[in-house]
């Protein structure tokens, strides 16, 4: 299987993502409202591109299951 700079860097950014995800489900502390504003257009904009993100990497498991067989 071969991997390209944007699945390493899509990769990275929805696990910071999840990280943040169980800050809030554990802490009630979102971390990118602290940062960057609650739902500011910047905030949003992370928001949005962790979670495209998280759908292209859906495609990661088509391409490995395909080098599986």
């Amino acid at each position: 299987m071969k991997t390209n700079w944007l699945d390493y860097t899509l990769l990275a950014l929805v696990i910071i993502g999840a990280v943040n995800w169980g800050l809030i489900g554990f802490f009630r502390f979102d971390l990118v409202a602290f940062v960057f504003g609650d739902m500011t257009w910047f905030s949003r904009i992370i928001y949005a591109v962790v979670g495209i993100g998280g759908l292209y990497l859906l495609s990661l498991f088509g391409r490995i299951r395909s080098v599986g067989e």
